[in-house]
């Protein structure tokens, strides 16, 4: 099927000031977006930040109260259609057809497309070897495992070749092999082309994927950057000495580099402290270390995580710090003592899924559902509304405009 569009743009999602209100609720505060071909752009924020009604928005699933967004080229209210007709949608909460196999149901989802027999026969055999599938393509969904089922997720949303792909937390439930072969696939398609919005509650992911990160929270975007920008105007870093044997005078030795309490371990060894700049701190440290005839087996610096800067920039602590306290990265572990005040608050993994505006799309068939690992059986833990599409459509926008019907449920 050939795209609508006859010139790729500079900026396949193109969005500003954004706004959109429930009631009294406002979900968008006037956000500005921007993901440049062939780029990932990683979507981070806490529960009810606004990062689903974004995504509903630039997929034409809801309407927006004021600003713009153009995606490929299209005006995501006036152009629709066309949008629709250059986006693929892989939805966090959308499940395929369970009593159809793998092969029947990417098949199927080629031919509501508008692909003739043999092309969709042949699109659906490249997809499944692209995702690992092949030997599983006879089989029934609801024999398929939860990564199984998300990886035919995503090649449902390819069916047609879509230049602009969003994804909604493509890797939830998934275990960590799992995990890695979906990022395998995501740099695939990066590769070849493809424009990626990324929603995501693995920090670790967005750090590893995305070539741009936006923090979005109370309904605005509160940082935009490259990860590496983001951890440089977090504070946080630390230095770690470890010492050859214990050192006394290691502490005061130590004290004119950092920016806070140098802790110690209870073997006298290891010595851990804040700083602020990095540039040459390393070597810095090793000349004082040496001139005061204090041996060194190891100097290490460490920078901010993503989970320093999510917490720097939101409030919000992330899923393990609520579950299990804070991890102190810069604070006494069990086996420290502080030389000084208290340390730092620490970092944990993840952040929770965005609850604002529903789910990020729906589909005609629906897509797999994200839980499950690669491991067991996922065909019993609810496969949702059933249908023979693969690709979402609009159902029910917020506004009593109806989106365009589609050729094929693309979005």
């Amino acid at each position: 099927m050939t795209h609508s569009m006859t010139e790729t743009p500079a900026l396949m999602i193109d969005a500003h000031g954004l706004r959109k209100s429930f009631g009294s609720t406002v979900a968008l505060d006037g956000i500005d977006l921007e993901v440049p071909c062939g780029s990932i752009l990683g979507v981070l924020g806490p529960n009810g930040a606004g990062k689903t009604t974004a995504v509903r928005i630039l997929t034409t699933l809801t309407i927006p109260d004021a600003g713009s967004a153009h995606v490929a080229g299209h005006d995501v209210v006036r152009e629709a259609a066309a949008v629709q007709r250059n986006i693929g949608v892989t939805a966090q909460d959308a499940t395929l057809d369970e009593i159809l196999t793998g092969r029947e149901n990417l098949t199927m989802i080629g031919r509501l497309s508008g692909l003739p027999r043999t092309q969709a026969n042949d699109r659906t055999s490249t997809l499944l070897a692209q995702f690992d599938l092949t030997d599983a393509a006879d089989r029934l969904l609801k024999e398929y495992s939860g990564g199984m089922r998300r990886r035919l997720d995503l090649a449902a949303g390819l069916v047609t070749r879509p230049p602009v792909l969003f994804l909604d937390e493509p890797t939830t439930g998934l275990d960590p092999t799992s995990r890695a072969r979906m990022w395998e696939v995501i740099r695939e398609l990066v590769a070849d082309g493809v424009t990626l919005l990324l929603t995501t509650q693995y920090l670790d992911e967005a750090d590893e994927l995305a070539d741009r990160i936006v923090v979005i929270d109370h309904g605005r975007v509160i940082a935009n950057g490259t990860a590496a920008e983001l951890k440089a105007q977090t504070p946080g870093a630390r230095l770690e000495v470890t010492l050859s044997e214990p050192r006394a005078d290691a502490p005061a030795a130590l004290a004119p580099f950092v920016a806070g309490p140098v802790h110690v371990s209870h073997d006298g060894r290891r010595l851990r402290a804040p700083v602020r700049g990095t540039s040459g701190l390393a070597t810095t440290v090793v000349r004082a270390l040496d001139q005061a005839a204090i041996t060194v087996d190891d100097v290490e610096l460490h920078q901010p995580s993503l989970d320093d800067v999510f917490f720097a920039l939101t409030g919000h602590p992330t899923g393990e710090q609520v579950a299990g306290g804070e991890r102190g990265t810069g604070s006494p572990t069990g086996d420290e003592r502080a030389v000084g005040v208290a340390g730092q608050r620490g970092s944990s993994s993840s952040i929770g899924a965005d609850g604002a505006g529903g789910p990020a799309g729906q589909r005609r068939a629906g897509l797999a559902e994200g839980g499950g690992s690669d491991d067991r059986p996922a065909g019993d833990e609810g496969a949702g509304d059933q249908g023979a599409g693969g690709q979402a459509r609009p159902t029910g926008r917020d506004t009593q405009q109806q989106a365009p019907d589609l050729e094929v449920a693309r979005l």
